[in-house]
């Protein structure tokens, strides 16, 4: 099958999911809509879907081969919407900023087609729809409840927004693609009192700067300056008036390295300078990791095959980008360090104004004219690992 010109004959089809999953956004574990629409979709491709965790799963290809799992992540994030599009998100609570939606759209569509050719599939293929990407909990969710098992290899995508032209296709095959993401919550416990007798308090908003000064110092002075390592602490906060000194104050950041030495060595070192500091001044800590996820390097092997696959299709303007790195993270990186894996970001972006606004922004906005390419290129690259690692 010329997967390319299928993609472009359903390509109202997949926009239609895009637009249903935009309007419709939800964050998090729990998207009981994104779900219900996946699964009736598929079902009306003619598969069988069912709950895999908080998301869905389904299968189709003979029993007996390999088995190549096809991942999309479909949930949203907890942000106005100020795009402009007429199927904007109404919430106000919601926004599709990332483009998962397109993931999830391009997924339905490649399953279709690979519905209509699996009489010709040379193994098994395995589609992965799930949640909470945003707070890097939906793939080990998914993975928890069996996503994984038998699989051989894995292969995502995700679409970028910028002033970019369509057609460019950004991976990675002999190094860090993605850095690792370990969020942290630090509670200083201190105690509280009179604004006006300070001397009677453990303030511990004064722990607070004091552990926020000494965790940049670990950036400065003990992260490796060859290695890449960013701390951010995106969220202080205490009290709730301007003559009390409170009983608690909450730090909120994360780490993000490329490296996986200096990650071990940071996140050891996050937690000692918390707790040391706030022995100093009298108070203790509280320390909890709410996300932990490893740098995502793909398979070498893999990806340069992927990348072959992707040429063979008659994409105009396709054009490989090799040796992406980007400092955010991707909760993808829990299958590829499970499993052989690929992953690549399709360009989606405008050359014009549109392209201004970046991921994550509530004005960003991107091209739909990728859907066809990210429908073929999951359905043509899926196939042709089957015919190529057949048993």
């Amino acid at each position: 099958m010329d997967f390319y010109k299928r993609a472009l004959e359903l390509s109202e089809e997949t926009i239609a999911h895009r637009r249903w999953l935009h309007t419709n956004a939800e964050v998090g574990l729990k998207m009981p809509k994104g779900q219900a629409y996946v699964l009736n979709q598929l079902k009306s491709c003619g598969l069988d879907p069912h709950p895999c965790g908080h998301g869905v799963t389904a299968q189709l290809g003979p029993d007996g081969g390999k088995t190549i799992l096809l991942r999309a992540d479909m949930d949203a994030l907890p942000m106005p919407e100020e795009s402009g599009e007429a199927f904007a998100c109404p919430t106000g609570t919601e926004a599709h900023a990332c483009g998962h939606d397109f993931h999830a759209a391009m997924l339905l569509t490649a399953a279709k087609m690979l519905k209509e050719n699996e009489a010709s599939l040379r193994g098994r293929v395995r589609f992965m729809f799930q949640p909470a990407e945003e707070t890097f909990e939906g793939a080990k969710d998914m993975m928890a409840n069996g996503i994984l098992d038998g699989v051989d290899a894995a292969l995502a995508y995700h679409v970028g927004s910028g002033r970019m032209p369509i057609g460019l296709f950004m991976y990675n095959s002999g190094g860090t693609m993605m850095y690792s993401v370990d969020g942290f919550r630090i509670t200083v416990h201190g105690r509280g009192a009179h604004g006006a007798y300070p001397h009677c308090s453990i303030d511990p908003i004064n722990i607070g700067v004091h552990i926020y000064l000494a965790l940049e110092a670990l950036i400065a002075r003990e992260a490796d300056p060859g290695k890449a390592c960013v701390l951010t602490i995106g969220n202080f906060s205490a009290g709730s008036a301007p003559n009390i000194i409170p009983d608690l104050a909450v730090l909120q950041g994360t780490l993000r390295t490329n490296d996986s030495a200096s990650r071990e060595k940071l996140v050891r070192r996050i937690k000692e300078t918390a707790q040391k500091t706030a022995e100093v001044f009298g108070g203790s800590t509280q320390i909890e990791m709410i996300s932990q996820v490893p740098p995502l390097v793909c398979d070498p092997v893999v990806t340069d095959a992927m990348v072959r696959y992707m040429k063979e299709l008659p994409i105009p303007g396709l054009t490989p980008v090799p040796d992406t790195s980007a400092s955010a993270s991707e909760d993808f990186a829990s299958i590829a360090a499970k499993v052989p894996s690929v992953f690549m970001y399709l360009s989606a972006g405008y050359l014009d104004e549109r392209g201004d606004a970046p991921a994550h922004n509530p004005k960003v906005r991107f091209n739909e004219a990728v859907c066809p390419i990210g429908s073929a290129c999951l359905a043509h690259c899926a196939v042709r690992w089957l015919e190529e690692n057949a048993v």
